[in-house]
């Protein structure tokens, strides 16, 4: 079996639905502890895996440094994505994510130049906005204009926004980014009609949080979701809905997997992990493919109701 592939919008590529989320090699203090030959077997295991697209961020620790240092003679396999508008440099000792940004030419230059530094490439495929600023921060800031500058100089071929609500329609209208990444699950659906309508604008769609924030489990933090849900409230919506009467023999992590491959605007849905045996998991479920129709309609109505 092979992971299916779409096409990323008006970039024309062919990426897999499923994608590699680089940000679980972001190192202690932020992730998990992991070796760098560790890191190096895993990335490798990515692309063996048949998965084409992977994405990191200047903000994602070592990363970048990681992608660069063990797959710089396969860069040719796969679609390569990170972020702009993270300061340049080590956070502050004892500071947590999300850290400020500056969306300013002089940062945005600084941090690229990096980036292509740490990935050993001359180009990146997607840059992507981070942090969903709004438009009037972007007009104050000139940022469209470095971008495009950049795209003109051939150090970056697509321009993306890793965006959010409230200030999503607004990018989606401004009719200048190729991709939008945008969090989406089984119980965060909020950002639903967006997926579909920066498809129809001829954008492509990366969804994260689709895995990491789609069910309860004892190994995720139901404080708070990507969206500040209240404490509990994906837990409550999840419970509510009594979506897990319809799983089966499905697992609750295939489950969410698959709602997430199912949204029909879906170009790709970046799943992360530091663990081998995770990364096939996810590889092994995306070889499904979405869930079946009628199952699909079902849990959408169900956790319709519970989020009601």
């Amino acid at each position: 079996m092979t992971i299916e592939r779409r096409v990323l919008g008006r970039t024309r590529a062919d990426v897999t639905i499923l994608g590699y989320g680089a940000m679980e090699l972001r190192g202690q203090p932020w992730g998990p502890a992991i070796l760098d030959e560790d890191a190096g077997r895993l990335l490798n295991s990515v692309l063996d895996g048949g998965i084409n697209l992977i994405d990191t961020s200047i903000d994602y620790g070592r990363s970048e440094e990681l992608i660069g240092q063990y797959l710089v003679n396969r860069r040719h396999e796969y679609f390569l994505a990170s972020k702009c508008g993270c300061l340049v440099g080590d956070p502050p000792a004892g500071s947590t994510p999300p850290w400020p940004h500056d969306y300013g030419a002089d940062n945005i230059r600084t941090g690229l130049e990096q980036s292509l530094r740490r990935l050993k490439t001359d180009r990146l495929d997607l840059l992507q906005v981070h942090m969903s600023p709004s438009l009037a921060q972007m007009e104050a800031d000139q940022t469209i204009e470095t971008l495009m500058a950049l795209r003109d100089e051939g150090k970056i071929r697509f321009l993306g926004m890793s965006g959010t609500l409230p200030y999503l329609p607004d990018h989606i209208a401004m009719g200048v980014f190729d991709v939008f990444q945008i969090p989406y699950s089984a119980i965060q659906r909020e950002h639903e009609d967006l997926i579909t309508a920066a498809v129809a604008a001829g954008a492509g769609t990366l969804i994260r949080g689709g895995v990491a924030r789609g069910a309860p489990a004892e190994d995720k933090d139901w404080r708070q979701g990507p969206l500040g849900l209240a404490e509990g409230e994906g837990k409550r919506r999840w419970e509510l809905s009594g979506v897990e009467d319809l799983l089966g023999e499905m697992s609750r992590h295939e489950f969410v997997l698959r709602f997430t491959l199912s949204h029909p605007a879906l170009s790709s849905t970046i799943v992360g992990t530091s663990n081998l045996n995770h990364l096939c998991s996810n590889v092994a479920i995306a070889e499904k493919g979405p869930l079946p129709a009628d199952l699909y309609e079902e849990a959408k109505r169900r956790l319709e109701v519970a989020s009601s």
